[in-house]
């Protein structure tokens, strides 16, 4: 069972545009359509404060490991301007986009494993900032 998951209206559309600069058979584009299409999107306004958009900071804990993460969701664009940056293009990224704090998700591994992560805190989220339209 999946989690349920909530999308800035902003956040989809600029990643409805991304995907749609990529390649049509990318199993990441494809992956991120498939979790946007089961979002519910809303108003950045409107958005819970414990909820992972883009551009947040977020704490993460994979199960079983122990290992806690402190990473800054962000765009491919903007990678190289953040030291703690996870892309949204890659598994992680597209796992957290519009987790809530408490939730877990199943993660691919590189080595084939399935990883469960657990969302433990957003420590910075724009939209919670007033930031609506970064």
């Amino acid at each position: 069972m999946k989690p349920q998951l909530t999308i800035s209206s902003l956040d989809a559309d600029r990643l409805e545009a991304l995907i749609g600069a990529m390649r049509a058979d990318d199993v990441t584009s494809l992956a991120l359509l498939d979790e946007l299409a089961r979002a519910d999107i809303v108003a950045p306004e409107e958005m819970p404060p414990d909820v992972v958009t883009m551009h947040s900071t977020v704490r993460f804990e994979i199960a079983g490991t122990g290992e806690v993460r402190s990473l800054t969701l962000a765009y491919p664009k903007d990678m190289a301007q953040l030291s703690d940056g996870i892309s949204i293009l890659s598994p992680i990224g597209s796992a957290l986009l519009g987790l809530s704090v408490g939730a877990t998700i199943d993660w691919p591994h590189p080595d084939g494993q399935l990883l469960q992560v657990r969302l433990l805190e957003v420590l910075y989220q724009p939209e919670r900032a007033g930031e609506y339209f970064r």
